[in-house]
């Protein structure tokens, strides 16, 4: 765990208001996305983005 840098929130927030319905709380399939929506060289970024975001979809979702 740890603190996640600003350009990794700046960048998922982004993504996350231009494309509501896109993402969902699996990692895997958000890596995918990410991959489609946004332009990212770095496989570690884009797999940082992609956790962040899951991370707040799970966040989202209230307990059952």
């Amino acid at each position: 765990m740890g603190i996640k840098p600003t350009y990794i929130k700046s960048l998922g927030q982004e993504l996350m208001a231009k494309n509501p319905k896109s993402f969902t709380g699996d990692f895997t399939e958000n890596k995918l996305v990410v991959s489609e929506v946004a332009v990212i060289t770095s496989k570690r970024v884009r797999n940082r983005v992609a956790g962040y975001i899951s991370r707040k979809q799970n966040t989202k979702k209230p307990m059952v």
